[in-house]
């Protein structure tokens, strides 16, 4: 038993350690026999980990957290649950269902009575043990990200919106809002009921009394996506999207630098939990946890390997080429450079092909030369010209978009300050350069200026996530919120002229991947729940919807030699999506599904 795909939480109770995977999986580990007094199982990989237990979810699984009497554990997912499960045998106890979008957290309180979850439909739900609902409480006006108990009475939440709040969990009153001004991922409370936590900003952010503000330090170069304290509050430590692990001293209140560790390439940021012998269990691109001590400063990483999961796809010369955790560029299948950690992008552009994704890497994808390196994860990229010069446009994790000179070297020429927060696409149109952002923002940029000519706030309701040029000067968008914009110029559409223009896509999912015909006319999305839909300007409908992978659609991309759309998924596989037509069967002769 292991992981096939990244590891988003963590939770450790005594000699156990469980991981929630974005392959669906819910793991129960046997972590004593590191310490040579495990357990013996046939879960074992012979890597010094015992798997005890697995099951999974109906999507992915984004966090748990064990009882403090070690009876269950409670997972949280995407598929809108959250579930509570009997220890060892992982058998499902309750499921607490409510919830309108992604269950990013689940814990349960200091007496085990209740438990609060907290989801990308912004309310935060409290429910008995016995799934009964108590309270769902409205108040953020952003994704909620991540919760922690002060006491058995109440907890705090953090959130995209930029605050703190504090709830009661026993009336489902909000009693005070701490502004933090930047988006927060995650929050801890130490013994005292110090609330400590870590924001976009790469800051620590210190409460120590009921009415106290918030004191920051400044601590990583991109967002912290995770902390944990020592069960003494004497030790904090963070996880940074600019790849470090920072160790502090927090026995004189504020944050003092012990010691900031480079994270090995196969590290998510995302996850960690302290054991009992203060060894920090952190999550991983696939396979199994990583540990770190902090007393010797060092990593462990036996059974780590990445998954399958593909996470971009293009067209190259008439063969398609993906690429996903492993950092494997895969052409027809077959393996070419090995660029060594996670990727979200391949990219061709001026002849030659460009990769990057987690270590914040601009790789050339056919040697694996690192040609850029930026101080946070890269997520997207689109090629263009500028005065008949190509460049390439990268996206990046902390909103900014690089501009790269596709020269007889590659040079960064521009560094555009776009968003507030994670780039997720880029796309190239006429004489426009088109962002999406996380926060739902739109913009387009002139590609000889580089000057922004166009932003719309907030053009999702929910985090967006993709977005593609439509051939005529138009672009489309999707995200979270299931809902395709079309932003076109004067006079196209189909029937619909110019302007901007919504549909409600069929998908029950959150949608993932966007992509269109060279013509525009078709535009296929995919979802986290592995539905394609193409829509078609033609008459403005929506073909019926296909389900055609359990893991979830990663990518799109049009395949000119195909004439149909290709679907990259996050088990790995790629698929072939027709067009709506007739005749279509005619031009997906020869490309392997």
């Amino acid at each position: 038993m292991h992981h096939i795909g990244p590891i988003a939480g963590v939770a450790a109770h005594g000699s156990w350690v469980a991981t929630a995977g974005y392959d669906n999986r819910l793991i129960l580990w046997d972590a004593a026999l590191l310490n040579g007094a495990g357990s013996n199982g046939a879960g074992s990989d012979g890597v010094g980990r015992v798997a005890l237990a697995r099951v999974d979810h109906d999507h992915l699984v984004n966090a748990c957290d064990f009882s403090h009497d070690g009876r269950w554990l409670v997972s949280a997912s995407s598929d809108y649950t959250a579930r509570i499960w009997s220890l060892p045998d992982l058998r499902l106890s309750v499921v607490l269902a409510g919830h309108g979008d992604d269950v990013d957290m689940a814990r349960f309180s200091p007496d085990d009575r209740l438990i609060a979850t907290c989801a990308l439909d912004r309310i935060v739900r409290v429910y008995a043990r016995d799934g009964r609902l108590i309270h769902a409480m409205a108040g953020h006006t952003g994704n909620v990200l991540s919760l922690a108990w002060l006491d058995g009475a109440r907890f705090v939440t953090t959130s995209v919106d930029g605050t703190l709040r504090e709830w009661h969990a026993a009336t489902g009153v909000c009693r005070r809002v701490i502004e933090i001004g930047m988006r927060t991922d995650c929050v801890a409370i130490a013994p005292d009921g110090t609330i400590v936590a870590g924001d976009d900003r790469g800051r620590i952010a210190v409460l120590t009394g009921a009415g106290s503000i918030p004191e920051f330090t400044p601590a990583h170069r991109a967002g912290i996506k995770k902390l944990v304290l020592s069960r003494d509050g004497t030790r904090l430590v963070t996880l940074g999207y600019d790849r470090a692990l920072g160790v502090w001293d927090m026995s004189h209140g504020a944050p003092r630098l012990v010691a900031m560790n480079a994270m090995p390439a196969a590290i998510w940021a995302r996850a960690a939990a302290v054991l009992p012998d203060g060894r920090i269990a952190v999550g991983t691109f696939g396979g199994t946890y990583a540990l770190f001590d902090p007393a010797r400063e060092a990593w462990d990483c036996t059974g780590v390997a990445a998954g399958p999961a593909l996470n971009a796809v293009t067209e190259r010369y008439g063969a398609l080429v993906a690429i996903g955790d492993a950092g494997v560029v895969l052409t027809e299948g077959v393996a070419g450079a090995d660029l060594g950690s996670l990727c979200n992008f391949v990219a061709p552009a001026a002849g030659r092909l460009f990769a990057g994704g987690h270590l914040g890497e601009l790789y050339d994808g056919e040697s694996g030369q690192i040609l850029h390196r930026h101080h946070a994860p890269l997520n997207c990229a689109a090629s263009f010209a500028r005065g008949g010069v190509p460049h390439l446009a990268v996206g990046t994790y902390t909103g900014e978009i690089l501009v790269f000179a596709l020269a007889a070297t590659v040079q960064l020429v521009k560094i555009i300050a776009a968003h507030g927060n994670a780039v997720k696409a880029l796309c190239q149109g006429y004489d426009r350069l088109f962002s999406v952002c996380a926060n739902g923002t739109l913009a387009w940029h002139d590609t000889e200026t580089l000057t922004e000519r166009r932003r719309v706030e907030r053009a999702h309701t929910r985090i967006a996530n993709a977005g593609v040029a439509l051939g005529d000067g138009g672009f489309a968008s999707v995200g979270r919120d299931r809902v395709l914009r079309l932003w076109l110029p004067g006079g196209l559409g189909g029937g619909l002229g110019g302007g901007d223009h919504a549909f409600a896509t069929p998908h029950p999912n959150s949608v993932k991947a966007l992509a269109a015909s060279p013509c525009g006319r078709w535009i296929a999305s995919g979802s986290y729940g592995g539905t394609v839909v193409i829509f078609d300007r033609a008459d403005n409908s929506f073909a019926p919807m296909q389900r055609i992978s359990k893991a979830g659609i990663a990518a799109l991309c049009w395949s000119a030699r195909a004439g149909a759309f290709v679907a990259a998924d996050y088990a790995g596989a790629l698929h072939i999506v027709a067009l709506p037509v007739a005749d279509a069967a005619k031009f997906a002769v020869g490309l392997a599904a």
